[in-house]
């Protein structure tokens, strides 16, 4: 009774077109005052030791770190060594949008900024040899979801402190999978441009392709440092938050001298509000989950599922039907916030590993953002493209197409996630 209540005001107030932030809030408030007991001492309790956790620290460093690299040149230069290695194939350009998706978003760790940093360079220049927008659109605005995946990734961290899961583990889980996706998705971008004979660049020479890796090595060098670092134990992956934000900020203005100083509060108030929001989301989603908890409802559920014999395999594909269709009315982090606390003690009575299980929710969020009505990378690509929402999703089917199939790769074969951790001692 008290889940049905629960859920039922959470989804009155979302259809509302409220933001989820207050929605969760409101909900919790609503609960709180009207049908419980529990003293509101022990919810301010929850609310601050819930978020004084020094994981939730790497999300304003890697926001930072994320606008520093987007503001900073790196993405020009990552396309332009992309074109130096494949530009000669099918479709050349739009396969090295791939390319640099994949090489941003493991610096990056934003599917926006991505798309953003990419899409904005990438695109006038393929409709400029002949390519048309809606096929360059449908790259760049699947591509871009790399970014969650890959290394770094503010998802990750939020499943991370939802779940009491190995923040380090999260991060190098996501490697094999997003190589595997972005060599999917460069498939499926090759085989459209040969089909319709898209334009191919002409082949460049070794001292260029050595010329142009020089000049993005600065911005490379970032996966060492986040992944050299965690895996070698030097700092902790809240420290190689700050360390990349660090980087990124030397890298930005004085190596590339893309952005000067002056430049330098601009990014920082922007990375302040887009940290603050998301913290807020946070703040209102640990108060959702304490209630929940209180309120024994996700044991209840896992009671019920295990009783009513329900197996992994039809678990996992609930799962992944359930957040399909979350995708379609919030973003990444709110669905992580509020489903994860439910799903994952279910998961866990299941024997589904924690790490596993975060990588599926990530690229069911990955396709989430891919769909409308909410998702983010459709939105972004319709501003830098000028293209209606309606002609984007028609667009990024084939592509769309491809990433369901991944995912039910990834979500029957977990090796695919767990044995590059294993490998290297993460977990």
């Amino acid at each position: 009774m008290s889940a049905a209540i629960i859920f039922g005001v959470l989804l009155a107030l979302m259809l509302t077109g409220m933001p989820i932030s207050i929605s969760l809030g409101l909900t919790v408030l609503t609960f709180l005052f009207t049908m419980t007991q529990v003293p509101l001492e022990s919810v301010a309790l929850k609310l601050f030791t819930g978020i004084e956790n020094f994981e939730i620290m790497a999300i304003p460093f890697f926001i930072l770190a994320g606008n520093f690299l987007t503001h900073g040149g790196v993405a020009r230069r990552m396309i332009n060594f992309a074109v130096s290695m494949v530009g000669h194939w099918y479709g050349g350009l739009a396969l090295s949008g791939v390319v640099a998706c994949a090489l941003f978003a493991a610096v990056c760790g934003s599917s926006v900024a991505t798309v953003v940093a990419i899409g904005s360079v990438i695109l006038p220049e393929m409709v400029r040899q002949g390519f048309p927008m809606k096929f360059g659109a449908g790259v760049v605005a699947t591509a871009g979801s790399l970014g969650i995946l890959m290394l770094p990734s503010v998802v990750k961290v939020v499943y991370s402190v939802s779940t009491n899961t190995s923040i380090g583990a999260l991060f190098v889980a996501g490697v094999v999978p997003g190589l595997l996706l972005a060599f999917i998705l460069g498939f499926v971008t090759w085989y459209r441009a040969r089909k319709f004979n898209y334009p191919r660049q002409p082949k460049a020479t070794w001292a260029q392709r050595f010329k142009a890796f020089r000049e993005s090595a600065w911005g490379l060098v970032m996966v060492v440092v986040v992944m050299g670092g965690i895996m070698s134990g030097i700092f902790t992956p809240t420290e190689a938050a700050a360390m990349s934000a660090v980087y990124a900020f030397f890298v930005a203005v004085f190596v590339y001298k893309d952005m000067g100083l002056k430049d330098v509060p601009k990014v920082l108030l922007n990375s302040a509000n887009m940290s603050a929001m998301l913290l807020y989301i946070i703040t209102n989603a640990v108060l959702f989950s304490f209630i929940m908890t209180n309120e024994n409802i996700p044991q209840a559920l896992a009671d019920w599922l295990l009783g009513e014999g329900l197996g992994v395999v039809p678990f996992l594909l609930a799962v992944n039907v359930l957040l399909l269709i979350a995708g379609n009315f919030m973003e990444p982090s709110s669905i992580v916030l509020i489903f994860a606390p439910i799903l994952f003690p279910v998961a866990t009575k299941l024997g589904i590993d924690p790490v596993h299980f975060g990588i599926l929710m990530i690229v069911n969020m990955e396709i989430g953002m891919c769909h409308p009505p909410v998702g983010l990378n459709l939105y972004v690509t319709s501003t830098i493209s000028k293209l209606g929402i309606t002609d984007l999703t028609v667009s990024v089917w084939p592509w769309l197409a491809s990433m369901l199939g991944f995912l039910i790769l990834v979500t029957y074969w977990p090796a695919l996630t767990l044995w590059f951790p294993k490998l290297v001692g993460a977990m």
